[in-house]
């Protein structure tokens, strides 16, 4: 496992969001803006990738991908990022994927936890794997008396789980009663800064796919009223106490 941390004496800082992507790129062009945008207004954010990416066509190997991963994070303002060990391709979930990506919830102890959460068709079947990682290390983060699993790590509940939507996929993912969108006006050309920094997956005879990832960004945004714009969805009908606040609080469209 390979991480990086930007308090020398602080190894696992706790974080209020963590990103889970299969391959380092895929938080990029999924949710890039509202991690730069959460950094930016001092939340700590961090980012889990749980494969390396490797293989892939235009890389020399898994230490140039991990090059461009950290540089993107650098960019974003994560103040962490995690890549596991687990085999590009071949993610399944299963027992040890699952417990591999709780401890890493349960070291840097996330407040919200954002992921995949549907399919993508004719993109890599890695990307439904990591949502079923992902809800099942949610779970696992929380259960006592397994400690033999978990290294000695406490437990650790996660207030809220919500899914992304791939940013070259055209549709929210459905069966949920609360979507939202996150206004990234602001830090859209960050986003795409951050996904160019993969040169080996991104060079100029792709750059369409940047275009692609543009274009997903506007249309999310004029929707809500936002030059740009994120979409997520809530595993659980959003609620408030404050109807107002709740209403108001956020830029209605116009």
């Amino acid at each position: 496992m390979q991480g990086e941390s930007d308090q020398m004496n602080e190894p696992y800082p706790q974080l209020d969001v963590i990103a889970v992507g299969a391959h380092p790129d895929d938080v990029e062009i999924a949710c890039g803006g509202t991690l730069a945008k959460l950094a930016a207004q001092g939340y700590r954010v961090g980012i889990v990738d749980l494969t390396d990416g490797e293989p892939t066509p235009r890389s020399p190997g898994p230490e140039v991908r991990l090059a461009e991963a950290q540089a993107a994070a650098r960019l974003l303002g994560a103040a962490t990022r995690v890549t596991l060990a687990l085999p590009n391709r071949r993610l399944f979930d299963c027992f040890e994927a699952r417990v591999a990506l709780a401890k890493e919830f349960r070291r840097y102890r996330p407040r919200i936890v954002i992921s995949f959460g549907d399919k993508t068709p004719m993109a890599s079947p890695d990307h439904w794997q990591a949502m079923q990682i992902t809800d099942a290390a949610v779970f696992y983060s929380r259960l006592t008396k397994w400690d033999e699993h978990f290294d000695g790590l406490p437990v650790h509940t996660i207030s809220a789980q919500l899914y992304f939507q791939f940013a070259l996929e055209p549709a929210v993912p459905g069966g949920f009663s609360s979507h939202f969108t996150v206004d990234i006006s602001d830090t859209l050309e960050t986003k795409l800064a951050a996904i160019a920094t993969y040169r080996t997956q991104f060079p100029p005879d792709r750059a369409h796919v940047l275009d692609r990832i543009r274009g997903a960004a506007l249309l999310a945004g004029s929707a809500a009223g936002f030059a740009a714009g994120e979409t997520f969805v809530a595993v659980r009908p959003l609620a408030t106490q404050d109807l107002v606040q709740y209403v108001l609080g956020a830029k209605m469209p116009v």
